[in-house]
């Protein structure tokens, strides 16, 4: 069940590769919170799924007329 469509799953995957980039430029102490959220923003654009998402009953996916 995918719960993250078009235009979010867009800018979670271009949000999450800036903040891994940025990740290089980063110092040690704030590297690893970085790397994780850039991850999780590309992550959850890639499989078009997020958890919490799911938790606030929310989805941004547009599905197919049914008929």
């Amino acid at each position: 069940m995918k719960n993250v469509g078009g235009k979010e799953r867009a800018l979670r995957a271009v949000f999450g590769s800036g903040v891994v980039v940025a990740d290089f430029l980063a110092t040690v102490q704030i590297e690893l919170v970085f790397l994780v959220v850039g991850l999780w923003g590309v992550l959850t654009s890639a499989f078009g799924y997020c958890p919490f998402n799911g938790v606030l009953n929310r989805n941004s996916c547009v599905l197919p007329a049914e008929g």
